[in-house]
């Protein structure tokens, strides 16, 4: 269904869920749909509930995009650690709740990068020669990357501090 009459004029969150639970919705109308969620919650004008239950449908949606198409799996990823990160950024971290507790966010963000900072170090030195696939996933790791320096202040003391302050180093050496 890529259709979106319908989806332009949503004007509740009960509205969006039901858009979000049908199982014909894909294509532009999942991207639609995500942007409606993402934009009603980063209006700081709506309180702060409000604004995470937007922040999850977000979320929710996005899990639905299509993984197939090339780099969409990384999109996604960086796509969901960024609203994560900002609701924990600007709404204060909840330990209570996996999408809003910082340790769970960076965890999550390390888990989705396919190498560690020392070769994205060795192959940051290198990625103009690189074939366009090697230098796009380069890119997807600075993508996903992008919310670690927000993360660092709100995390527990621990061991992922210091592999995520490596990634911080080696991110801006990224294409």
């Amino acid at each position: 269904m890529g259709d979106v009459s319908g989806l332009e004029a949503i004007p509740s969150l009960e509205e969006a869920q039901i858009w979000a639970d049908r199982a014909d919705l894909n294509g532009h109308a999942i991207e639609h749909l995500r942007w409606i969620a993402l934009s009603r919650a980063q209006n700081t004008r709506l309180d702060g509930e409000s604004r995470k239950k937007w922040a999850k449908l977000a979320l929710r949606v996005n899990a639905r995009a299509d993984r197939d198409r090339p780099f969409a799996q990384a999109r996604i990823a960086a796509q969901s650690a960024q609203l994560r990160t900002l609701i924990i950024d600007q709404l204060g971290p909840d330990r209570d709740d996996r999408d809003w507790d910082p340790d769970i966010v960076a965890a999550d963000i390390l888990a989705d990068l396919t190498v560690q900072p020392a070769r994205a170090r060795e192959l940051s030195g290198t990625w103009r020669d690189m074939p366009l696939d090697q230098m796009a996933s380069l890119r997807g790791i600075k993508n996903v990357t992008a919310p670690l320096a927000r993360l660092l202040p709100h995390l527990q003391p621990g061991t992922n501090c210091d592999l995520i302050r490596e990634w911080i180093a080696v991110r801006n050496l990224l294409p």
